[in-house]
């Protein structure tokens, strides 16, 4: 079941949905939309080859924080929301770009919140076919939440839980 602005509410103002902070226009017909953070993480060319197994990934990244940023075209970045959330076991969130960035040729890949996540959330975008300008502030996603049919027994407890900025991937040494 898809949550409506009604149930979406309700779930804040009893405290089991966090989203802090929250804007006058954050909860939509039927989700939420976010806001783009101060911090951006571009991935670096290069030829030389990560190893999942290493567990270092910094100097693949170049970070940048400011009030606006420059997608180029076919660049993948990393961006993360304003918005902390805090969801609740009966809950998982389906994360879209909203459709006037994505008329502009940029996208991202099929993202999901689990079920109890905390944090801000990073997200990957790749740029289109000409350089676009985001600014620090501006609605880029849309977030629908559908309730699960029970709790999960197996609530999101990862790496990524109280992530804050841009967090960049995280590889266990070994794995």
């Amino acid at each position: 079941m898809i949550l409506s602005d009604f149930d979406l509410w309700n779930y804040i103002k009893c405290g089991r949905l966090r989203v802090e902070p929250i804007f006058e226009d954050t909860v939509r017909e039927n989700g939420l939309d976010l806001r783009i953070g101060s911090e951006i993480a571009r991935l670096r060319s290069t030829d030389r080859v990560l190893d999942t197994k290493d567990g270092d990934v910094s100097e693949f990244y170049q970070v940048e924080r400011g009030d606006s940023f420059v997608i180029r075209p076919r660049e993948h970045v990393l961006l993360h929301t304003i918005e902390y959330l805090s969801m609740p076991r009966d809950l998982m969130g389906f994360v879209n770009l909203r459709s006037t960035f994505a008329r502009l040729g940029l996208s991202i890949p099929p993202t999901i919140i689990d079920a109890n996540f905390e944090g801000q959330l990073t997200i990957e975008m790749m740029g289109g076919e000409f350089p676009v300008r985001l600014y620090a502030g501006q609605r880029f996603l849309h977030v629908v939440f559908a309730k699960l049919t029970s709790e999960v027994e197996k609530p999101y407890h990862g790496r990524y839980q109280g992530q804050r900025g841009v967090k960049l991937p995280e590889l266990m040494k070994g794995s």
